[in-house]
């Protein structure tokens, strides 16, 4: 089940990102926050929530990813799923779908593709060139926009729902998320 738009205006946070290890520690905030919100009576996380990260090639997104599930306990290749649209992930109840829709030419290509009963539900949707889906996407809880700058990356992350600000607080209380 979808979360609920957030009531007031979307909040948002900055992170400077320095290095992989700062992009790593962002990805294990978040991945904090995802593994608290198991419901203990069902398994199944308590929100659907629907990431979407946004950036130039080489901005960052598929690693902080790949760091995201690294500390969830993924262990192995993590690829990239930029030919097969999406890589599905069951970790210790948490049903995850990394999506990448690069190769989209048109938002027919979602709907081809019928991805859309994966963001129905509990699951997590961590969604990379959500724009290529044009506006046929649900609601986005959490958006992170990616930078490269002279020094790193620069990490925006911006709460559209109340589960999406639930996760925004979580990170910004973590002094080891990035450099503020």
């Amino acid at each position: 089940m979808p979360s609920e738009p957030a009531a007031q205006a979307s909040a948002a946070l900055h992170r400077h990102l320095p290095d992989e290890a700062a992009t790593a520690r962002l990805g294990a905030s978040l991945a904090r926050w995802l593994a608290t919100k198991q419901n203990t009576d069902t398994g199944q996380h308590k929100y659907g929530l629907h990431i979407q990260l946004q950036g130039e090639l080489g901005a960052g997104k598929t690693s902080l990813v790949r760091a995201l599930l690294r500390a969830l306990g993924v262990t192995g290749h993590i690829k990239s799923p930029t030919y097969t649209l999406v890589e599905p992930y069951a970790i210790s109840g948490i049903c995850l779908y990394h999506f990448d829709f690069y190769r989209f030419t048109s938002s027919q290509d979602w709907l081809e593709a019928g991805l859309r009963e994966h963001f129905e539900g509990h699951a997590i949707c961590l969604v990379e060139w959500p724009d290529k889906a044009g506006d046929l996407l649900p609601m986005a809880d959490l958006v992170i926009r990616l930078g490269i700058t002279s020094t790193g990356r620069d990490a925006i992350l911006e709460a559209h729902s109340d589960a999406g600000a639930a996760c925004l607080a979580a990170v910004a209380s973590t002094a080891s998320g990035g450099s503020c």
